[in-house]
């Protein structure tokens, strides 16, 4: 009887506490940025059209990326918009990914150029709660720190904004658009570069 109630009181418990983690999810209202097809239209630059490509990523794709750079992709299809010249030749590619934060999700399109770095990057989309703490960072142009870098590149916070000693939430999330930045990257050299490869 003793262990029926100990075990009862033990499931109460974490029932508790899995619904005061619930209560302390919470989502404010979205802030848009950017929208999707501006952003597309922005980082499309000399690319006279544009094609929808949507990704699949095979198991084997799946286990490179948590394998080689602990990123274990959740999404079952990601989408690229891969812009090309009047020869047909690729000339940039943009994607859009999202990590779900408790306090809301953070959103990125990331430009890359036909070798898998980065052309350009932008915040489109958070909440009302993360703003004010990815705002400093944004004035600060923080996506331009990763202009230039592939798949070989690291992508931590910047120098600059080490020196000036962030508080915890804006490198918190300071480190998630990094992460993101680096997650297309990613996912553009194992399912768009090393795919058209292996062709």
């Amino acid at each position: 009887m003793r262990q029926k109630t100990l075990r009862l009181y033990s499931v109460l418990l974490c029932s508790l506490c899995l619904g005061i983690e619930v209560v302390y999810a919470h989502i404010t209202p979205p802030v848009v940025l950017l929208s999707e097809r501006d952003a597309v239209l922005g980082m499309m630059g000399n690319a006279a059209r544009f094609f929808v490509r949507d990704i699949k990523l095979t198991p084997e794709e799946r286990e490179v990326l948590q394998h080689q750079w602990g990123w274990q992709p959740e999404e079952a299809l990601y989408r690229f918009y891969l812009g090309r010249d009047a020869a047909g030749h690729l000339v940039t590619a943009v994607t859009f990914l999202t990590e779900f934060t408790l306090h809301g999700p953070v959103r990125v399109a990331v430009g890359l150029d036909p070798n898998g770095k980065v052309k350009d990057a932008k915040v489109i989309e958070l909440t009302e709660e993360t703003f004010p703490w990815i705002q400093p960072l944004l004035e600060q142009n923080l996506t331009r720190d990763y202009i230039g870098r592939d798949s070989e590149a690291t992508f931590k916070l910047g120098e600059r904004f080490a020196r000036v000693h962030l508080q915890s939430m804006p490198h918190f999330y300071g480190q998630i658009v990094a992460s993101l930045i680096q997650r297309a990257v990613l996912l553009f050299d194992v399912a768009v570069i090393k795919r058209e490869e292996n062709k």
